[in-house]
């Protein structure tokens, strides 16, 4: 990997802020929608779950590693993005302009369930930062920009 950054930071870098990475959101939300509704509905036909407990589990966990796989293969890809954050002309990059690793944006994406649980202030917290950033994008050393090459 070149020790240069991919990213040129500037006096006119801009972070994608609270609204846009909403948006980005949400289309990340209709994308795994499907797959979601899809390993349901699989784990559900093959399962020898006794009760409906074991197999809400069973479907939590797997949609935790699906969405895990997703978020930080994805923003740790060429890409650099998920496909919301592509769509909208995002992308996550390190402190220092660089392609985060899959440990970093693993970390990021399990910091963003922190975010969460405070009752999503670690989320706000993306609309008064000077950088944008979320908890979760302190806690993994990220920061979102707009692709200099979209």
């Amino acid at each position: 990997m070149s020790t240069q950054a991919s990213y040129e930071f500037s006096e006119s870098t801009k972070y994608g802020g609270f609204w846009i990475r909403v948006l980005a959101n949400l289309i990340d939300g209709i994308v795994l929608l499907i797959p979601k509704l899809l390993i349901s509905f699989l784990l559900e036909a093959a399962s020898h779950a006794e009760n409906e407990v074991s197999l809400n589990i069973t479907v939590f966990i797997w949609t935790l590693l699906f969405y895990w796989v997703y978020y930080a293969g994805l923003q740790s890809s060429a890409w650099q993005a998920t496909v919301g954050k592509k769509a909208v002309g995002l992308k996550v990059i390190d402190e220092n302009g660089n392609r985060i690793s899959f440990g970093r944006a693993t970390g990021r994406h399990f910091a963003s369930y922190i975010s969460t649980v405070i009752f999503c202030i670690g989320y706000m917290m993306v609309g008064w930062t000077s950088r944008k950033q979320g908890l979760h994008d302190m806690i993994a050393g990220t920061l979102v920009v707009y692709d200099q090459n979209a």
